[in-house]
């Protein structure tokens, strides 16, 4: 029995199955007559006493091993052969797999990896990358760096063109916006950068230097150095950096006074007309010293770009247009209305409007929109007039005399106030009136104004008083109650304005000494540091306006000066 079962298993294992490249080699070996290799150190089973029968012999020690012996040349020919026929092998596998990889995939492997179909050695010290030296900046990976190195270098454009080397030359006789640029004979023609250099200067020269919405460099002054450590040593320490309201808050208004406006141009006339232009920063003053003055706005200097005089021409009430390229100026005793094209620096008069017969000219408001220009008349007219063309489109006529008009913010309609203390509120398309209401508590109106977001209308009367409206019930209601009545001043109301954020209304009475005053809205309240008290160099009010950012707020008076302030809490100008 015992010798049955070696015999069994020797049976079972000859029926397994020879692995193919083991059967491969056997072949090989019996084409070459070579036997099969054996590694070294060991001996077939029957002499190991392995065999049937025999019990298994302890090996001999290692002192009485003998050393295996070298391979034979055919042995090393063997093993060549089998090595070359498994790199056969992978190379078909490789060439399998990559029949059925997009083109795209392909593309990027040899990208990434190279040519490296016959050597994988290449590939392998190809994905280590080249050693990094220690003084070389190793910022970059490695993949970065061999990238840079092979970027293609920038080739030379195969043709050019001479004719696109010559410059063009732009007549400047037979264009009439161009001959105007002309210094002198000889530049009827300039080059297109010479032109755009000169269109530069022309714009600089109108607008009185480069405005700060242009400049593309600011220069750095110690007080920039100052804000940028403060704002370092800001950032260093922590806190709560989110501001509770962006809103302007009540009671106290922060503001600084600045140096007066036309400060470079003094004068003892009463100043009838102060606005800032609505795109540069400019502010204009304008007098009954015939003259119109630009000044460029930075609260310390302001230094004068231009003065237009008018001779035997007392300015009653001068005003930019929507767009900021034309002052229209009226007088207080002529039919005469002065446009100063500020681009071209032309003045051109405007003698007489065809159908207009007013006999003198003297207060006029302009559409926000810039398409329309309303007059008012004597006997209650109203006249509309076309802002480009400067024609007649239409008239509309209201009871008693017109106190005041004004626009609403979309350019719709028209709120006159009447001197019976009536408003009426008329349709610029149409030119009819939409409502008519009376202003409560007021015998006749003097001064009418409405606020930007077009929310509020504001009524000032010989009393004092300001209502404040809310300007859809002054559409829909014939009797309209106001939100709030401001009582701070005891003589008529001459002047009201908004701010463009509708959060100030400012008031004033020309009646009487330092009577303006600041209104905060929504809550209607007075802000109470303004006018300081005990200075008084306000004087008689005649004209007010904020810039188009509020940052500044400006006033004239009847002693010729253009008082200006500085609304810290607005940022910009």
């Amino acid at each position: 029995m015992r010798s049955e079962v070696p015999r069994e298993r020797l049976r079972f294992s000859s029926n397994l199955t020879m692995p193919p490249e083991r059967r491969r080699r056997m072949k090989l070996d019996q084409r070459t007559g070579a036997k099969p290799k054996r590694k070294p150190g060991t001996r077939p089973d029957w002499k190991a006493g392995a065999g049937p029968g025999r019990p298994p012999q302890k090996p001999a020690p290692s002192s009485q091993r003998k050393p295996p012996a070298r391979p034979s040349a055919a042995a090393a020919a063997i093993a060549v052969a089998a090595a070359e026929e498994e790199r056969r092998l992978r190379q078909r596998n490789r060439l399998t797999l990559e029949e059925d990889k997009p083109a795209v995939e392909r593309c990027l492997e040899e990208l990434v990896f190279g040519d490296v179909e016959n050597d994988e050695d290449a590939l392998l010290r190809r994905l280590r990358g080249p050693r990094v030296q220690g003084h070389e900046d190793s910022g970059d990976s490695e993949v970065e760096n061999e990238a840079k190195g092979n970027f293609p270098p920038q080739k030379k454009p195969v043709w050019v063109d001479e004719d696109d080397e010559d410059e063009e030359m732009v007549d400047m006789m037979n264009n009439r916006f161009r001959k105007d640029m002309m210094k002198n004979a000889s530049e009827s023609k300039l080059s297109k950068d010479n032109l755009k250099k000169r269109l530069k200067e022309e714009f600089q020269h109108a607008m009185g230097g480069v405005p700060a919405w242009a400049e593309t460099t600011k220069r750095k002054t110690s007080s920039d150095d100052e804000s940028e450590e403060d704002e370092d040593d800001l950032l260093q320490r922590t806190g709560n950096f989110i501001s509770t309201s962006t809103s302007l808050p009540r009671g106290i208004l922060k503001m600084k006074n600045c140096q007066h406006a036309n400060a470079e141009r003094p004068t003892v006339a009463r100043i009838s007309s102060v606005q800032f232009h609505p795109g540069a920063q400019i502010v204009m003053v304008a007098g009954l010293d015939n003259a119109v003055s630009l000044f460029q706005v930075d609260g310390k200097t302001n230094p004068k770009i231009q003065s237009i005089y008018l001779e035997r021409f007392p300015i009653f009430k001068a005003c930019f247009s929507a767009n900021g390229e034309e002052v229209l100026a009226t007088s207080n005793h002529s039919k005469v209305l002065y446009v100063y094209d500020m681009l071209a620096g032309k003045l051109i008069p405007v003698h007489q409007v065809r159908g207009l017969k007013e006999k003198i000219v003297r207060s006029f408001e302009v559409s926000p929109d810039g398409s329309f220009l309303l007059i008012n008349g004597i006997a209650g007219y109203l006249h509309l007039l076309a802002m480009k063309t400067k024609e007649l489109i239409g008239s509309m006529k209201i009871n008693g005399r017109v106190a005041a008009s004004t626009f609403s913010s979309d350019s719709k309609k028209v709120y006159a106030s009447s001197g019976d203390g009536e408003v009426y509120v008329w349709d610029v398309n149409s030119r009819k009136c939409l409502n008519r209401f009376v202003d409560e508590g007021s015998l006749y109106g003097l001064s009418i104004a409405t606020s930007r977001n077009g929310q509020y209308v504001a009524c000032g009367s010989n009393c004092g008083v300001v209502n404040i409206y809310n300007q859809d019930s002054c559409l829909q209601e014939t009797n309209p109650k106001p939100i709030k009545a401001i009582m701070n001043l005891v003589t008529g109301v001459t002047s009201l304005t908004f701010n463009p954020t509708t959060e100030i209304l400012a008031i004033a009475s020309e009646k009487m000494k330092e009577a303006v005053r600041l209104v905060h809205l929504p809550s209607c309240t007075v802000f109470s540091n303004f006018p300081v008290v005990k200075k008084k160099n306000i004087s008689h009010v005649h004209t007010m306006d904020f810039s188009p950012r509020s940052g500044y707020f400006a006033l004239g008076n009847e002693k010729g000066k253009a008082l200006m302030y500085r609304l810290h809490h607005y940022s910009d100008f």
